[in-house]
């Protein structure tokens, strides 16, 4: 990944009482209040966990990097919004199967003002709405769809997932037809083809721009995108001080119209601890990624509101496949079979999660699983698992964890425990955050705690993401010829009938020959001052702070 130096606009006022915060703490924010509430209905300040590492979708997915492409970015279409089933407050996307509607799909457009798609999923075209500018004041044209799809092939990273799982053979694949349309052709029936242009990192790019900033050694514009935007979204880019903050400025030649909010700060708090302080004192707006216990206060707090709803987050513990004796399926089992589920919910996610029933998030559209642990908590049935394996007097490994994450290392000490009395003895591996991916990709643990979502709700998709034997998220190794082969015909399978039951047996296979400790779905909670409206849920969890408005 490509990390220059930031561009930066020039800082005005309250950019140079923001900045300088090293010892970022209540103290030090509270000084700086009276600038902020000056501006308190057009600014919106969120704590965040970290800035941006990268503003290049194809290159990062840290929540920093998320939220600002949300916000920088538009694709050319999206599910329409509905109430959450439980929170009645929040909308959420629609992401429902609909047999009777074009693609299966419940979708509105956004680039693309209408579009047709073929019944097999071998061509799709796309109607650009006309006189969309992006915030270099280029017109949205067909070339950029063209232009960022080539893109995806010639860097061959995060948009190479998708060209695989499309069925993808090259650039020619997208098609300019005309100044506004643009038409996908693919060799094979390729189901996902409408629904992942939804996908948050399935943003276009202002190709005109990115042309113009683009040099020899660097045709494809990455030292620019990763500090700076190019896009056709709500907000552009103000500045960008890594470590510190970023500014958002609404656009007032946004085609949907000024976002509510005009400016967002959204600054770096490392310590979980100090956002919600900070949140408590109205120094800032949101608090994101704040801790199950820490969330549990903040519901008796005045003024703040917290959401909780259901999400696309799962948590678990990849067993790798590839070293011993995680080799064989009957450890795999027993160390499900050995994880204190209701104590580690208790205890540790205090009632911002529930017990994982089932390999994909539970509300995706073709989800198989049940309504309670996947394997029960026992100890006997573990160390029966074990002597079958010929470890009937257990065995020594190590489980790491992300220091990263305050859950994580409660959550290690209470599994060590539990394996203690069957005679496994782990040794905790803390690794720091900026070396935890590095660790997790290499695939250099025998045991390591993970979290992450599917951002596409599909099963055939979630499947071929985390158990497909050459996928690049499959970190327990996993391989199953047979998988391998019901997920390789799925993907250019457009019945979804025949599509969801075929995943059906790939998730039957993988619950029982379990690759991971399966531990739980994880809400996605927002915690807000109550003066803020507008919530959304998004399935790859990130805040949109075009959604936004103050309450009149």
């Amino acid at each position: 990944m490509t990390d220059g130096t930031p561009w930066l606009k020039r800082p005005t006022r309250r950019d140079v009482l923001w900045t300088g915060t090293a010892a970022f703490g209540t103290t030090v924010l509270s000084g700086l209040l009276p600038a902020v509430v000056s501006a308190a209905q057009t600014t919106l300040v969120v704590a965040a966990p970290g800035t941006p590492e990268s503003l290049d979708s194809e290159f990062n997915p840290s929540l920093g990097t998320i939220d600002a492409i949300g916000n920088l970015y538009d694709g050319l279409i999206e599910y329409r919004k509905v109430p959450d089933p439980k929170v009645q407050s929040v909308m959420r996307e629609d992401i429902g199967d609909y047999p009777d509607r074009t693609g299966g799909l419940d979708l509105v457009g956004k680039l693309a003002e209408s579009w047709s798609v073929d019944p097999a999923g071998k061509w799709a075209e796309f109607h650009l709405r006309k006189g969309v500018k992006s915030e270099w004041g280029n017109e949205l044209t067909a070339d950029d769809v063209k232009w960022t799809w080539d893109r995806k092939f010639a860097l061959h990273v995060i948009g190479a997932f998708w060209i695989k799982i499309l069925g993808m053979t090259g650039p020619d694949n997208v098609k300019v037809v005309d100044r506004y349309t643009v038409r996908f052709d693919v060799p094979v029936e390729s189901p996902l083809l409408l629904k992942l242009q939804t996908n948050l990192y399935n943003n276009i790019y202002d190709s005109t721009k990115c042309k113009q900033v683009a040099t020899a050694a660097d045709p494809w514009a990455r030292d620019f995108l990763a500090n700076n935007s190019a896009g056709f979204g709500p907000y552009r880019l103000g500045s960008l001080q890594r470590g510190q903050q970023v500014i958002f400025k609404g656009r007032e030649d946004y085609y949907h119209g000024k976002p509510a909010i005009d400016t967002i700060v959204y600054k770096e708090v490392p310590a979980s601890a100090t956002r919600l302080s900070l949140l408590q004192g109205g120094a800032v707006d949101v608090a994101e990624s704040l801790q199950p216990l820490e969330i549990e206060h903040l519901k008796k707090e005045p003024g703040i509101v917290v959401d909780s709803v259901t999400a696309s987050p799962m948590f678990w513990i990849e067993l790798n496949a590839k070293m011993e004796p995680f080799d064989k399926v009957q450890v795999r089992q027993a160390m499900n079979h050995a994880f204190p589920m209701e104590q580690v919910l208790d205890t540790v996610f205090r009632g911002t999660a529930s017990a994982m029933t089932g390999c994909m998030p539970q509300f995706y559209p073709g989800f198989y699983g049940g309504k309670g642990a996947l394997y029960p908590y026992d100890l006997n049935k573990a160390k029966a698992l074990l002597s079958e394996a010929g470890l009937s007097n257990g065995f020594k490994s190590t489980l790491a964890y992300n220091a990263g994450d305050p859950v994580q290392e409660p959550i290690a000490i209470l599994f060590q425990s539990s394996l203690r009395q069957i005679s496994v003895e782990l040794t905790l591996h803390k690794i720091p955050a900026a070396t935890f991916y590095a660790e997790l990709s290499g695939r250099t643990q025998p045991m390591i705690i993970f979290g992450d979502a599917p951002w596409d709700s599909d099963p055939v998709y979630s499947m071929q993401l985390y158990f497909d034997s050459k996928s690049f998220q499959n970190h327990s190794s996993y391989k199953n010829d047979e998988v391998d082969k019901l997920i390789a015909a799925a993907s250019i399978m457009a019945d979804n009938t025949k599509r969801f039951a075929s995943m059906k047996k790939v998730q039957e296979i993988v619950l029982h020959e379990a690759p991971w400790v399966f531990i739980a779905f994880r809400n996605y909670t927002l915690a807000r001052r109550s003066n803020l409206q507008g919530f959304i849920y998004y399935t790859p969890n990130n805040l949109r702070f075009q959604d936004f408005r103050r309450a009149s």
